[in-house]
């Protein structure tokens, strides 16, 4: 079974639980976001984001005198599997803009992309299931995985405070480590569209002592950083 969702393209990967503000100022996307604040309360307030392969759909706010927005998207220019952001917050300002708070909520595939009577993008998706109990693999792989996040962070940002709060629930935890680790957006997509969250937090474990090993390299070898360097994410 399929349904019909508006998608927004962008260049960062939105994960379930965490939050992601938007500045709305293309006038089709003013036009979804007054499109979901108005729907009933039994209505989702949600809208599919979707990872962009290149480019940018949003090109930047050039203020009142702006060109006409681009050609949306190809389906080819977008990764397969997203995620729905849920509005918890709208503030319009006095020229029709938004600022909107959003929550990531749940993970789809896309199966075909529309271009219909909508100003914007919109999608044939095919939602993933979740877990409703994180297995017991899942569970004896967190306290790992949190515990080469805090040697990776510490590494990354000394002398800095690390996990003020650590979830209790593996799930959560494998999208925290996922949205906030300094990964590329390929890496991030990769442990977004993972069937399962021992198989994430399986990833992550390795991703983060990859990182670690890295950041220590830095700091113990006297080379220039060009020679260590990695694609840098864009997020």
């Amino acid at each position: 079974m399929s349904d019909r969702l508006p998608v927004f393209p962008l260049s960062t990967v939105l994960f379930p639980g965490l939050v992601l503000p938007l500045h709305i100022f293309e006038e089709r996307y003013r036009a979804l976001v007054r499109e979901l604040v108005a729907s009933s309360a039994e209505t989702p307030h949600e809208f599919g984001v979707v990872t962009l392969r290149h480019g940018s759909e949003v090109a930047p706010d050039p203020g009142e005198d702006a060109a006409p927005p681009q050609p949306l998207v190809a389906a080819g220019d977008l990764y397969d599997v997203g995620c729905t952001a849920e509005l918890r917050h709208v503030t319009e300002l006095p020229d029709g803009r938004f600022d909107i708070m959003t929550v990531g909520r749940r993970r789809f595939t896309v199966l075909s992309v529309e271009q219909g009577a909508e100003p914007y993008l919109t999608a044939r998706v095919r939602w993933l299931p979740d877990e409703e109990e994180p297995s017991q693999t899942a569970q004896i792989l967190a306290p790992r995985v949190l515990t080469a996040f805090r040697t990776y962070l510490e590494l990354l940002r000394p002398n800095s405070e690390v996990l003020d709060q650590v979830p209790d629930d593996a799930t959560v935890l494998s999208h925290l480590v996922a949205a906030t680790a300094q990964l590329t957006v390929e890496e991030r997509q990769m442990l977004l569209a993972m069937p399962d969250t021992a198989s994430r937090l399986r990833a992550e474990l390795r991703l983060l002592n990859r990182e670690a090993g890295l950041l220590a390299r830095v700091r113990a070898v006297p080379v220039p950083l060009s020679d260590l360097a990695r694609p840098a994410s864009p997020n």
